[in-house]
């Protein structure tokens, strides 16, 4: 199957680090011009180099994306450099953790702000614009968290719910444009941001037992999987989360596959 992206803009945010600049780079090097956000130009260097090596055409803006008049400040630029936007990545996104009677207030407004709002005002800020183009894929990062909460990451979770129901919503309000929306729920892939690796051995086979696949996943498969959605090979999937997670929890007792056979023997 041929992924044709040639000459496709996407915006990406959260595209310092880790998935986000896994994603630019895989769309890039599919043909697409990635405009890059993040909230400082100096946290963006590393993808702004390595972008510009595969597109020089591709542009880096730093934006907190709560703030909704620097968003538009961006977008309106961003059009009117490249003159339209056909793909939305909504990827950033904090964590925070915690049992409920011990997270600060300001804690959990940051998560919701940046997780949902975030989000919310990404999506309106584009909207118009591809309603005029009348077609556009926006792809939203939700977690697996969405669909089974952790104890202690009440406050992400409930986030990330709301990012999958803003999704189903807007694919509902969207469809007559023939743009799409859809989101992706991440199981456990390492970054600077959960430190999966880091942790003790012990502990890592614990989290990688509940996987169907006895491994950790790897941004490249987030950024693959964000490329075909973008693509017009998935022009009749909208309004679903899709579950990215090794095949977390698939069945009861995962591990029991891989004591039955002789792999790892």
């Amino acid at each position: 199957m041929h992924i044709d992206l040639s000459e496709k803009v996407a915006i990406v945010t959260g595209a310092a680090r880790g998935i986000g600049k896994e994603i630019c780079l895989s769309l890039a090097r599919e043909g697409v011009i990635v405009v890059a956000l993040d909230v400082t130009e100096a946290a963006l260097a590393s993808t702004a180099h390595d972008l510009h090596e595969i597109d020089p055409r591709a542009r880096t803006y730093a934006c907190d994306i709560r703030d909704a008049a620097r968003i538009d400040t961006v977008i309106a630029d961003a059009v009117a450099a490249l003159g339209r936007i056909d793909i939305l990545v909504n990827n950033a996104g904090v964590v925070d953790e915690g049992v409920i009677e011990t997270v600060a207030e300001a804690r959990w407004d940051l998560v919701q702000d940046v997780n949902v709002k975030g989000t919310f005002l990404m999506c309106k800020a584009v909207i118009p614009v591809m309603k005029r183009q009348r077609s556009g894929r926006i792809i939203n990062a939700a977690s697996f968290a969405a669909i089974v909460p952790r104890v202690g990451g009440v406050v992400y979770a409930a986030s990330k719910a709301a990012v999958v129901q803003l999704t189903r919503g807007l694919a509902g309000e969207l469809g007559p444009w023939e743009i799409t929306v859809n989101a992706y729920a991440p199981g456990m892939i390492p970054t600077e941001m959960n430190h999966f690796t880091e942790r003790p051995a012990q502990e890592q086979e614990e989290l990688l037992s509940t996987l169907t696949l006895h491994r950790w996943g790897r941004p490249e498969d987030i950024a693959n999987l964000v490329c075909f959605l973008s693509s017009d090979r998935a022009s009749y999937i909208t309004g679903a989360l899709i579950d990215i997670s090794g095949g977390k929890l698939a069945t009861q007792l995962p591990h029991e596959a891989y004591a039955l056979s002789d792999v790892n023997r």
